[in-house]
This record gives structure tokens, C-alpha cells and sequence, in this order.
């Protein structure tokens, strides 16, 4: 990530923090803008175009989007396009943070993350759900009319927005990567982090907690499991946080020991 996007993220997101009536259809409009930009590269290198002006950049977003968005909506996109992006897919990816942000707004007792979470387990454990979610042959509406049938009344409103909205545009990414992504930025704008445990036994809760205790004073931030039920741990356990892993499972173990008497 440029220098130019992690400075245009950090003001498109601060102008959601301040912003009020933040609602799940603030976070629609802002994924529909999304899907729009991404799908047109004159739209996208317009609004991305570092030697164009800001009046430029503006005037464009009032002309595309001006009668469609509300008005909450309609600010955070004129931020965003007030930004020095990078390169345009930043643009397109900022917009879509912003989006999946309002969402965690709009519903924040909603567990979100958790439900991202076992929709991905979903996803992984389906090779035909993935493949009718992932190919880039599909109907994006469609891909989202079936996210909506497999999460209405399963999941929060929030959660289902999410996910519908982010397969529609995986770009080089697989669905789960998709998720993965959705999962990560729900947690940071409620300021936590994900650990994801794999182990061969389910865990007690009072291991869970201990572990997430464990963790939590480790990355000096709140961490919240997820957890995995994985035969191939074999015994201990393997512990995913952002690029971390943590692998204390036998076959991590056995696999070490195989290495050094290969050696």
C-alpha cells in the first residue's frame, strides 16, 4: 500500500468516525458507489487522477452520483474523492472499507465478524458454493441473491450486507480471501483483533478465554477466536492473527522432527 492511500484511508475513515446518521443504508449506497467505480475504469482513473484537480474530482462525483446517494453517503464519497489515491483500485478499496466500516456502525451489537467467520467456514467447506460464488463467469446479482437466501435469517442484516456486497467484486481474490478481508476490517473499526484457532478437540470455554487473555496482552489489543475443529493439528494447537502464526500442534512438531532427520 502507497504512502498517497494509507493517508487517503486514514481521512475517508476518520470522516466516518465523525459522521452521523450512519446506517445500513449509508453502508449499501457506499458499496453500490464501489461496484460502480471498480466496474468503470474511465470512472476510477478520473477519480484516482493525481494530476487532476480536486474541483475536477468533485465535480465528477456530483455529476455520477449526486441524484443516488443520500447525503451521508454523498460525504463520504466526496471524501474520499478529495484524496491522493495510490492508484485507482485503492480508490475502489477504500470505498468499500469505508462501506463495510458503516456497517459495523450501523450494527454494532451485531457479531459481525463471527458471522463472516462461519459463512467463510461455509464457503471453504462448499466446493461448489465457492466455485458459484468465485467464478468470474457469474452474475454479481445473482452471487449476492444467493448470499442473501444462505444468511436471511441466519445472520444480521449487517453481516449479510457484508458478505453480499464484497463477493460481487473479488477482483484477483478468492471468495475466502474476500471474507477474510471483510472479517479483519469489521474487527478494527470496533478496535479488536481476530485470532483464528485450529485444534484436533474442541476447547472449554474457560481455555478460550484463557487463550484470548493470552493473546490480548500479547498485541496489546482486545482479540476475539475463532475457532476451528482441524484433525490435521493432531494434538496442541495453531493460533492465526493478522501475518502471525502461532503453531504449537504436534504435527507442527512431527513435521520439524521429519525435517531434521531428512537433514
Amino acid at each position: 500500500m502507497g504512502s498517497a492511500t494509507t493517508q487517503a484511508l486514514a481521512a475517508t475513515t476518520a470522516a466516518l468516525d465523525a459522521a452521523s446518521g450512519v446506517d445500513l443504508d449509508v453502508a449499501g449506497e457506499l458499496f453500490a458507489a464501489a461496484r460502480a467505480v471498480g466496474d468503470s475504469p474511465q470512472l476510477s482513473g478520473a477519480l484516482a487522477d493525481s494530476a487532476a484537480s480536486a474541483e475536477a474530482r468533485l465535480k465528477v462525483i456530483a455529476d455520477v452520483f449526486g441524484a443516488v446517494l443520500g447525503p451521508v453517503a454523498l460525504r463520504l464519497l466526496t471524501t474520499a474523492a478529495e484524496q491522493r489515491w495510490s492508484k485507482p483500485a485503492d480508490l475502489v478499496d477504500g470505498i468499500e472499507e469505508v462501506a463495510i466500516r458503516a456497517a459495523v456502525r450501523a450494527q454494532p451489537d451485531a457479531d459481525i465478524e463471527g458471522e463472516l467467520f462461519q459463512f467463510s467456514r461455509t464457503v471453504a467447506g462448499s466446493p461448489d458454493l465457492e466455485l458459484a460464488l468465485g467464478s468470474r463467469l457469474g452474475d454479481d446479482s445473482g452471487k449476492a441473491a444467493l448470499v442473501q437466501r444462505l444468511l436471511g435469517g441466519r445472520a444480521s442484516a449487517a453481516a449479510t450486507l457484508v458478505a453480499a456486497s464484497v463477493i460481487q467484486r473479488p477482483g484477483e481474490r478468492r471468495v475466502r480471501q474476500v471474507l477474510s478481508r471483510a472479517i479483519g476490517l469489521a474487527a478494527d473499526q470496533r478496535g479488536t483483533a481476530v485470532a483464528t484457532v485450529y485444534a484436533a478437540a474442541p476447547l472449554g470455554t474457560a481455555q478460550l478465554d484463557r487463550l484470548a487473555a493470552v493473546l490480548t496482552q500479547r498485541y496489546g489489543t482486545k482479540v476475539v477466536l475463532n475457532f476451528v475443529l482441524d484433525p490435521s493439528v493432531v494434538g496442541g494447537l495453531r493460533v492465526a492473527i493478522a501475518d502471525d502464526v502461532i503453531d504449537a500442534s504436534v504435527s507442527s512438531r512431527l513435521a520439524d522432527l521429519r525435517h531434521r532427520l531428512a537433514g
